[in-house]
């Protein structure tokens, strides 16, 4: 059994991850952190269902004292790059779903990961569907020299662009060092007006709107034709095969990876 701990256990993300963790069958749920709610039954905060695996607030005293064999992370960007340090410091495997991490702070990370040997996955999305649509336009991106990005999500994000779209944008550049061929010298009247100019000069547009889980959608245009490659997330079970395929994985292999599209060659 897979001695498995939560971060963030009664967040929206976190509740959802500790279901998923009491369903599976080769899993074990040994620790549950949050800021708040100490003493609760995660079990029960989830799913309704007592399992004596009480939420703690301090995370160092928890990794210590229960000592899981993974643990799961959904808490929020600020405090992520710590979180993670602590975890491969103490020699704990991670997989991290909380979005917000510079490209310098990765790379730090994985040399971290290395020294101390100890297995961590860090994915923008853990949806199948979106790392597909992040595979797939990156497939595309062969064959097309413009190109945009529109992701959609709730009004409660605080990050933007998304990770999925930062991720989306660097997996394309890889293909093609400019999407804006033949586009004509631009003014914004209003600034930003033409959203983030991200890798490889890709617009990334960015919606906070209530009533939007997560969506994205990469526009290709060539003369004569558009191609759109679009996933919706209507519900966050569909990130949970996702999570629980990482947390198998990381459990079983010591490297550090970046994208869940990694292990699904």
């Amino acid at each position: 059994m897979i001695k498995t701990g939560v971060i963030g256990a009664l967040g929206k993300m976190g509740k959802e991850v500790v279901r998923a963790v009491l369903n599976a069958k080769d899993m074990e749920l040994a620790m549950a952190v949050d800021i708040q709610g100490e003493g609760l039954d995660a079990g029960v905060e989830a799913a309704g269902k007592k399992t004596g695996v009480l939420i703690e607030t301090n995370l160092e005293n928890a990794l210590k004292t229960k000592k899981p064999d993974v643990v799961i992370d959904f808490t929020q960007p600020q405090g992520i790059y710590e979180h993670v340090c602590m975890y491969l410091e103490n020699g704990i495997k991670s997989v991290i779903g909380t979005t917000g991490l510079k490209e310098e702070q990765i790379a730090q990370l994985k040399n971290i990961a290395e020294k101390n040997n100890t297995s961590c996955l860090i994915a923008p999305n853990f949806s199948t569907g979106a790392v597909l649509l992040m595979m797939f336009s990156k497939q595309a991106a062969k064959y097309f020299k413009n190109a945009e990005i529109i992701e959609l999500h709730h009004n409660q994000k605080k990050d933007a662009p998304s990770g999925t779209a930062i991720k989306t944008a660097q997996l394309m550049a890889e293909e093609n060092p400019d999407f804006t061929a033949g586009n004509c010298p631009e003014t914004e009247l209003i600034k930003g007006a033409r959203g983030a100019n991200s890798n490889a000069n890709i617009r990334i547009h960015s919606v906070r709107m209530p009533g939007y889980i997560a969506s994205q959608e990469v526009i290709f245009g060539a003369s004569g034709q558009i191609f759109k490659i679009r996933h919706d997330s209507m519900d966050r079970t569909c990130y949970m095969d996702g999570v629980l395929l990482a947390t198998r994985y990381v459990y079983e292999n010591n490297e550090f990876i970046y994208g869940l599209d990694n292990i699904m060659q």
